[in-house]
């Protein structure tokens, strides 16, 4: 006979719903303002307005609304990119296409970059298992160079992965200058990564 841990789990409620996106929302601000280390459960609560138990009841602890909102934060970096990559006319204009996207997306949203670096900067602090050199972040890329060295726009002796990990490794250090300096012109930056592809993988 069934027992109460074979009971499908209850489906949150719509109001539910909307406190749980409402503290992923907040987590991410704060993440943004003060850093992983300062964003505490009772910070978290405060800028709710609610109880830090109350925040315990729909996230099981810190690490799981800080991982809530990176994975918002990916989410979103995604559902932007996708469409983009999909709308290119060729497989090699469509490697162009994500260089340019994910640094006009992180252009637009400082804050999701901080909860990024923040997540993945302090390995085994957060729980987070994503890394920078996880195959996650290259893989995709990776796939698109492949795509278009078999339509003979990048060459083919180049090794894919090596390259999907230099243009993201460029993406990575242009979004970090421009976290530095509130000067630097990142929409410039994403011209001169779009070039290194071109010089890079179609030369």
């Amino acid at each position: 006979m069934p027992g109460p841990r074979d009971a499908p789990a209850r489906r949150p409620s719509i109001t539910e719903r909307a406190r749980r996106e409402q503290l992923i929302g907040l987590t991410i601000a704060l993440v943004a303002e003060h850093g992983y280390a300062a964003t505490s459960l009772s910070r978290i609560a405060d800028a709710a307005s609610i109880s830090k138990a109350a925040v315990l009841y729909h996230f099981s602890s810190k690490n799981a609304v800080i991982e809530a909102a990176y994975r918002s934060v990916v989410h979103r970096l995604g559902e932007y990119v996708a469409p983009r990559v999909a709308a290119a006319a060729t497989p090699g204009a469509a490697v162009e296409a994500y260089a340019a996207a994910v640094v006009g997306y992180m252009a637009e949203h400082p804050d999701h970059v901080r909860v990024i670096t923040e997540a993945l900067g302090a390995p085994g602090a957060t729980g987070i298992e994503d890394s920078p050199a996880s195959s996650s972040r290259w893989g995709f890329l990776a796939s698109l160079i492949e795509r278009a060295q078999a339509a003979g726009e990048f060459r083919g002796s180049a090794d894919a992965r090596t390259q999907a990990i230099m243009v993201n490794g460029a993406i990575d250090a242009v979004v970090a200058e421009s976290m530095r300096d509130d000067g630097y012109d990142l929409h410039a930056a994403a011209d001169a990564v779009i070039d290194l592809v071109r010089r890079t993988a179609r030369d």
